[in-house]
């Protein structure tokens, strides 16, 4: 995947968590859904960019994979899958396989809507 970043990959080869499998299926999702979204180390996690940082994981979560959207709160999110109710940002959790499987169209759905905000 030309969208690849090298940084985040030697990231994922000494991240140690219960969560790493599931972390790197949502990244290679979030990647898969448009070529222009990138990637990068910010904040010590992998996080994804276009025309702005659009999410980053947080790294230390054990129990689920959490992604947060840096400006969450101006995504129109027609599916449900943020979480929060601050002004700016939001959270979109997965506790496992199923779970993100279940929520694969509401966090593409959230990707394209920030793309087409953006672009």
């Amino acid at each position: 995947m030309g969208n690849r970043n090298p940084d985040v990959d030697a990231w994922f080869a000494t991240y140690e968590n219960p969560q790493r499998e599931l972390v790197a299926k949502v990244r290679e999702f979030v990647l898969s859904v448009d070529p222009r979204v990138t990637e990068a180390i910010k904040w010590q996690a992998p996080t994804f960019i276009y025309m702005g940082n659009i999410a980053s994981f947080f790294p230390k979560s054990k129990k689920n994979v959490s992604l947060m959207f840096h400006q969450g709160a101006s995504i129109r999110d027609e599916l449900g899958l943020l979480e929060g109710e601050g002004q700016v940002s939001r959270v979109a959790r997965f506790f496992d396989d199923a779970d993100f499987e279940s929520k694969k169209p509401a966090l593409e759905a959230v990707i394209r809507e920030w793309i087409l905000t953006k672009g």
